[in-house]
């Protein structure tokens, strides 16, 4: 069983901004797979299914992006769920160009403060992640502007290119594994 968590914040009016790619995509794999995302619990909205034959918890933590953590352990307690082999992570990325998508099976926050709640309270840093490149702020602009902004029209069709492509990374993921997902994807 695996837990798939989109980051981004609750409220209407940060719907399609950068920082909300995480629910993006995830409403975009739950589409492709007939799976409702309107339940309530552990600080998410989840939906249950099963993706490529695997069992799939996909949830979007209420939490607002810097407190993620708070509903991912919560996630993982409740599902008795192995953070380093059970829980997929997808959120937006100022360090990757638009359009462009990173799996990685771990790493540091760099900087990002939803990554670093979710391993303050899982105590690891050894989850995967699907990363959504958003690209670089303009020099001058405030960075929480810059994520909670939205996309210009030509962005926000390689943004949609690239959510797609992070949904087959995540099946890839399911399938063959991390490895062959960033060998395919990277």
């Amino acid at each position: 069983m695996y837990i798939i968590a989109g980051l981004g914040n609750p409220d209407e009016k940060y719907r399609a901004t950068r920082h909300n790619i995480g629910f993006d995509t995830l409403d975009r794999l739950a589409d492709r797979h007939d799976i409702r995302v309107t339940g309530k619990e552990c600080q998410a909205v989840v939906g249950k299914g099963y993706i490529c034959g695997s069992k799939v918890i996909l949830a979007k933590p209420q939490t607002y992006m810097n407190n993620s953590g708070d509903s991912l352990r919560s996630l993982v307690e409740y599902y008795k769920a192995d953070p380093e082999n059970e829980v997929i992570i997808i959120y937006d990325d100022i360090a990757l160009p638009v359009g462009r998508i990173r799996v990685r099976p771990d790493g540091s926050a760099g900087g990002h403060n939803g990554i670093k709640s979710i391993i303050a309270r899982l105590n690891t840093e050894g989850f995967s992640r699907v990363r959504i490149g958003v690209g670089q702020k303009p020099e001058g602009m405030d960075l929480a502007a810059y994520v909670l902004g939205r996309f210009s029209p030509e962005d926000r069709t390689e943004t949609d290119k690239a959510s797609e492509r992070a949904c087959d990374a995540i099946e890839t993921i399911l399938t063959d594994g991390i490895e062959m997902s960033m060998n395919k994807f990277n």
